[in-house]
């Protein structure tokens, strides 16, 4: 009797055993497996920053998003577009406190306006082109659709320029102008690789 209870208690032993080391191969596999898919999916989005102006801070804007992106250049492009508004209205926050601050002579407070003004339409001119790739192959003209999206977003860039040009060139004190022109110009690299990413890979959307 106590072989026999020995016996099943073996078996059992080596059934759990084998399960176990079954359970360790798979774990280990899909392991393998998501460390390979995430690498890919990281250097799809290293690949595609090397054809924008600024690709250190393409990659490291995008990199955070790449199990969301993978390999879609849909996905790539919607998220740039989505970074880019967020950075804008970050922005846009930044510049509006300064006004509110107050302590602005009258000639910076018209600059710091204007500026405001400047994002503020770029805040638009992002959503706009956010929108229109959220309905991309909707309409009846996708070629259209897509040069809208250029335009606003070109148009973003133009705008964000009016405001970099207008501290630049305008009365404002250093510390004003250093506040505002670091945010500024970081958001316009955003929204340059957003376009450069665009003419990149919208061009093979069917």
């Amino acid at each position: 009797m106590e072989a026999k209870t020995c016996k099943i208690f073996q078996s059992s032993f080596l059934l759990a055993f084998f399960f176990l080391i079954s359970y360790m191969q798979t774990a280990v596999v899909a392991a393998s497996t998501d460390k390979t898919s995430s690498n890919t999916y990281k250097i799809y989005i290293l690949k595609s920053c090397n054809s924008t102006t600024y690709p250190n801070d393409c990659y490291n804007s995008l990199k955070p998003y790449y199990n969301k992106i993978k390999n879609d250049p849909l996905k790539l492009c919607k998220t740039s577009l989505k970074v880019a508004l967020r950075t804008a209205r970050n922005t846009s926050a930044l510049v509006s406190s300064i006004k509110k601050q107050g302590g602005l002579s009258s000639a910076e407070e018209g600059i710091v306006k204007d500026c405001i003004d400047a994002i503020g339409d770029s805040v638009d001119e992002l959503k706009d082109s956010l929108d229109e790739i959220g309905n991309l192959g909707s309409g009846s003209n996708l070629e259209f659709q897509i040069d809208n999206i250029k335009t606003w977003v070109s148009a973003a860039i133009t705008n964000e320029s009016t405001c970099t040009d207008g501290i630049d060139e305008g009365k404002v004190s250093k510390s004003v102008k250093n506040k505002i022109r670091k945010s500024v110009v970081n958001l316009a690299r955003q929204t340059s690789n957003s376009l450069a990413l665009i003419n990149s890979n919208l061009k093979y959307y069917n």
